[in-house]
């Protein structure tokens, strides 16, 4: 009988370790990323589109709330000025409905209402100049209903229309 050498013991971890930055980033980013979602960005930078200018020069959203584990149901809460508080509360339904129609889903059952101070929306820039697009590509774009798609595809349409030549990469 021959006799084998003792395996060599596993080192335990140890808590003070050294890690690499992408074991600490999910835990770092996690917190953040379930506190405000992703789903807030499109609907602060997207407010006035979806509720109208009047009420989003009154209003801003600050957070949406959903259940623990669930990405419906939510509770919008927004920031009001003071004296447009209770107009804000008789059109809550038609905020719900507008803010779950730009979703796609039923993301928010309920408006919470918060008085503060709402930053003055930024002066709309003056509207770049406009393009010639060409009569054969105008015509099939007359069908499109969605007027910010069609502004993109005119946009793209003239662009390519007064571009001459192979496309230069720089």
């Amino acid at each position: 009988m021959s006799k084998r050498p003792p395996a060599p013991k596993e080192e335990p971890q140890r808590a003070n370790r050294s890690r690499q930055v992408a074991e600490l980033l999910p835990a770092v980013g996690g917190a953040a990323f379930r506190r405000f979602g992703f789903v807030q960005s499109s609907i602060v930078s997207r407010w006035a589109e979806i509720v109208g200018e009047r009420y989003a020069a009154a209003s801003h959203p600050e957070s949406i709330r959903f259940p623990m584990g669930q990405k419906q149901d939510g509770v919008l809460t927004l920031v009001v000025r003071g004296a447009f508080a209770p107009m804000m509360q008789h059109i809550t339904p038609e905020i719900v409905e507008r803010v779950n129609r730009f979703f796609g889903y039923h993301a928010v059952a309920r408006v919470v209402i918060r008085q503060g101070e709402v930053a003055r929306p930024a002066p709309k820039r003056a509207a770049a100049p406009t393009r010639v697009v060409p009569v054969e590509l105008g015509q099939s774009l007359k069908t499109i209903a969605d007027p910010e798609l069609k502004a993109v595809l005119e946009s793209l349409a003239a662009g390519v229309a007064a571009s001459s030549g192979l496309p230069r990469i720089s």
